[in-house]
């Protein structure tokens, strides 16, 4: 696994192979109780569709980043693109720190690839800000990233833990 650079700037990337059919990976960033165990979250409401919203909601953490104060809170935005148990974009993303100002706008955008007998997953979240605060938020959320995907992949490839609904499927009106 690719590690985060000391100062991601305005972005985080990564790529890693899961064991996992890529519908499974996908379904993983809208199942609530998939995003509680690899996540981490304590809510959510992902709606997978175009223009859909997503919404994560983190507790807030006992610790205080200097910069940023403490962390948890909520990121959200709207799908603008969607293939379903493929990939998908979030675009006017925002996170609302439980203190102090939003940081935004950002994008999210998450692939799943088959490769082999698994996926090849890739996320990369960026935004256009360059302040500090813009800046050590990159530094922190990669880390971030880094645990929370290694846990997706664990999560994922564990056949009992298979999400319990396929958002992905789009009911019948």
């Amino acid at each position: 696994m690719a590690t985060a650079p000391r100062d991601a700037g305005g972005r985080f990337e990564q790529s890693l192979l899961i064991e996992a059919p890529p519908a499974r990976v996908f379904d993983c960033f809208f199942d609530p109780d998939a995003l509680r165990a690899w996540w981490q979250t304590v809510r959510s409401v992902t709606t997978p569709v175009p223009l859909g919203v997503y919404a994560i909601q983190w507790q807030t953490t006992p610790y205080r980043d200097d910069l940023l104060g403490p962390l948890g809170g909520t990121f959200f935005g709207t799908i603008i693109e969607i293939r379903p148990g493929q990939e998908f974009q979030v675009a006017d993303a925002s996170w609302l720190p439980p203190e102090g100002d939003p940081l935004g706008p950002m994008t999210l955008h998450v692939q799943c690839m088959a490769e082999g007998t698994g996926c090849r997953l890739h996320v990369r979240q960026e935004g256009e800000d360059m302040s500090p605060r813009w800046r050590r938020y990159y530094v922190v959320v990669s880390r971030g990233w880094q645990m929370s995907l290694m846990a997706l992949k664990r999560f994922a490839e564990a056949p009992a833990h298979a999400p319990t609904r396929s958002p992905a499927a789009r009911p019948e009106h």
